[in-house]
C-alpha cells in the first residue's frame, strides 16, 4: 500500500476547492483518521446528481441528513422523500452525545447542535401541507406512461385530451377523466368520432381499469386542486437558510405505482417550470429520493426512458437529484451513469449473490492505489463510507474512505405533538389544504347529458301528445257517423243480407 503522505497529498489535491463547498467528513486510510484531510464537495457540482447506498443500518439516512443540513446552511432548499418516517427530527436540535464529540475531534471540525427550517408535506392521508396536481398538468403522454398504456390507448387518451381542450372541459381530477372516457363511448360517441376518429370501447374500458387500479393506491388524493406550485419548494427562511421540505411517505411504501407517479410528475413539473441556468455555481434545489428502488422496480420501459431523459436534462435547471438505496444495482445503469457523486456505505457478504453484488458495486468507483475497493466495502463501520465526487472542473476525485460527520439535528423522529406543532407553523399549509372543487369536465358533461336527456324527454312528450290527439280525433270521427250507416256497414248486417240473397237464389 502506498505511504500515508502520498495518500494525504492525493486527497488534499483532489478535494481542494476554491468556491463554496460542504464538508462530509475526514479521509481515512485503514482504521486511522488523518485530521486535516477533509472531504469537501463543491456546490458547483452538486447539480450533477448522486447516489447514497449501503446495507440496512450502515448510516445512509444519517448521511442524507448531514447532506441536507449542510445544503440548508448554504441557503439551498432541499426536498426529502421520507419513506421510513425518520427525517422529521431535522426540525429539532441534536441533544448531543460524547461519541459525537469524539467523532468530530477525529475529523477535525467542531460540532454545533442546530434545528433547521422544515416544511412537512404529504400526498396521502397523513397530516401536512398537501401536494396535488391536476390531470391536465400530467398531459396524455406522461399519464400514458404512468398507466402503462399501449400505443393505441395512448392515441385515444390524446384524442380525449384534445376534445376537452377544444370544448373547454377542465381535467382536474380522476373523476373528470373517467367521465370523459365513459362519455366518449356512450352519449358523446357520435359527436367525438365525427370530429376526431373512431374510439374503441375495448380500449377505453382498459384505460378505465388502469385508472381504477391507480385510484386504489390512493391517487385520488393526489390528483386535483389546489395544484402545488413547485416554486414553493425553493423557499428560504428569514435567516437565509434553505427550507428543508420533508415529504411523509410512510403509508405508501406498498404502493409503488403511486410513488413513481408522484415522482415523475414532480420532476417533469420542476423541469418545465424552472429556467435554464447553464453552468451555475450552486444548485437551486436538491431532491433526495429515499428507497429509490420503488421508483424503478415496477416502472415500464417507457416510464424509465422518461425518467432517464429528465435526469439527464434537469441539471441544466440547477436541480440535483440524489437516489438513496441499498445497492447501486437498484438503479438502472443508464441513470447510474449520470450520477456524479457516489457515497457508498458498507455492503454485507452473506451469500454468493451478495459477493457478486459487492464486486459489481466496486466497479462503479474509480480505481484506487490506496484501497481494495471490494474488500473495503465489507469493512466499513457505521458512519463510514467510500466517496467519489466531481471537482469544480467536473473531474472525478480520488476514491476516499471517509469518517462522516454527525447530524447537527435530532437523529430521531418528532413526537406526535411536535409534528402537529411543526405543521401548524407552516406558512403555506392553509393555501394548499383548502378543499377546492371547481366546475370541470365531470360537472359539465353531466350537465350536457342531463340537458340532452331533458330535450329527449320533451320531444317524446310532444310526440306522445300528438299521438294522443290523433287517437282522440279518430274516435271523434267514428262517433259522428250516422247510426243507419253504421248498421248498413256493420259485418252482422252484411252477413244477414247475403244470407237472404242466398235463400232467394236457391228458390
Amino acid at each position: 500500500m502506498a505511504d500515508s503522505k502520498k495518500f494525504v497529498d492525493s486527497i488534499a489535491r483532489g478535494y481542494q476547492t476554491k468556491g463554496e463547498f460542504i464538508t462530509m467528513g475526514a479521509a481515512m486510510l485503514g482504521e486511522e483518521t488523518f485530521t486535516g484531510s477533509l472531504v469537501n464537495i463543491p456546490l458547483k457540482t452538486i447539480n450533477r446528481h448522486g447516489l447514497i447506498s449501503g446495507a440496512t443500518g450502515t448510516g445512509k439516512t444519517k448521511t442524507l441528513q448531514v447532506f441536507a443540513e449542510n445544503l440548508s446552511e448554504k441557503g439551498i432548499p432541499v426536498l426529502l422523500m421520507d419513506l421510513k418516517g425518520d427525517l422529521s427530527g431535522l426540525a429539532k436540535a441534536s441533544p448531543g452525545h460524547p461519541k459525537i464529540d469524539e467523532r468530530h475531534e477525529k475529523i477535525g471540525i467542531s460540532f454545533e447542535a442546530k434545528e433547521f427550517p422544515v416544511e412537512i408535506l404529504t400526498i396521502s392521508e397523513q397530516k401536512g401541507t398537501r401536494l396535488r396536481a391536476t390531470v391536465s398538468e400530467f398531459g396524455p403522454v406522461l399519464l400514458s406512461r404512468i398507466l402503462g398504456l399501449s400505443e393505441v390507448q395512448e392515441g385515444i387518451l390524446a384524442i380525449l385530451f384534445q376534445y376537452c381542450d377544444d370544448k373547454n372541459l377542465a381535467l382536474l381530477d380522476l373523476k373528470d377523466l373517467k367521465k370523459v372516457l365513459q362519455y366518449a363511448t356512450r352519449e358523446g360517441k357520435s359527436e367525438i368520432e365525427s370530429s376526431y376518429g373512431r374510439i374503441s370501447t375495448a380500449s377505453t374500458g382498459a384505460i378505465l381499469r388502469k385508472i381504477v387500479a391507480l385510484e386504489q393506491q390512493g391517487a385520488d388524493l393526489f390528483f386535483g386542486e389546489r395544484s402545488f406550485d413547485v416554486q414553493d419548494l425553493c423557499r428560504v427562511s428569514d435567516d437565509g437558510r434553505g427550507i428543508i421540505s420533508v415529504l411523509r411517505l410512510t403509508d405508501i411504501q406498498d404502493k409503488p405505482k403511486m410513488f413513481s407517479t408522484f415522482m415523475l410528475q414532480l420532476l417533469a413539473e420542476v423541469y418545465n417550470s424552472f429556467p435554464e441556468l447553464g453552468d451555475s455555481d450552486r444548485p437551486e434545489l436538491v431532491l433526495f429520493i429515499d428507497e429509490a428502488h420503488l421508483v424503478f422496480e415496477n416502472a415500464s420501459k417507457s416510464l424509465l426512458d422518461q425518467l432517464e431523459s429528465i435526469v439527464k436534462l434537469i441539471r441544466s435547471k440547477g436541480i440535483g437529484i440524489y437516489f438513496v438505496t441499498q445497492n447501486p444495482k437498484d438503479i438502472p445503469s443508464d441513470v447510474l451513469s449520470q450520477l456524479g457523486l457516489k457515497i457508498q456505505h458498507a455492503l454485507r457478504a452473506f451469500t454468493a449473490k451478495d459477493r457478486k453484488a459487492i464486486k459489481m458495486a466496486a466497479e462503479n468507483y474509480p480505481d484506487s492505489e490506496f484501497y481494495d475497493t471490494a474488500k473495503v466495502l465489507t469493512e466499513l463501520g457505521i458512519g463510514e463510507a467510500l466517496i467519489s465526487a466531481l471537482n469544480e472542473k467536473g473531474i472525478p476525485t480520488p476514491l476516499v474512505r471517509t469518517l462522516l460527520r454527525a447530524p447537527m439535528s435530532r437523529m430521531d423522529v418528532l413526537s406526535k405533538e411536535e409534528l402537529e406543532n411543526q405543521i401548524d407553523q407552516s406558512e403555506i399549509a392553509s393555501i394548499y389544504n383548502e378543499v377546492v372543487d371547481s366546475e370541470s369536465a365531470y360537472e359539465l358533461l353531466n350537465e350536457k347529458i342531463a340537458a340532452a336527456q331533458m330535450q329527449a324527454e320533451e320531444i317524446k312528450k310532444k310526440e306522445d301528445e300528438l299521438e294522443s290527439k290523433r287517437k282522440s280525433s279518430s274516435k271523434r270521427s267514428k262517433s259522428t257517423i250516422n247510426p243507419i250507416v253504421k248498421v248498413v256497414t256493420s259485418a252482422t248486417f252484411i252477413r244477414g243480407v247475403f244470407g237472404i240473397l242466398n235463400k232467394v237464389m236457391r228458390k
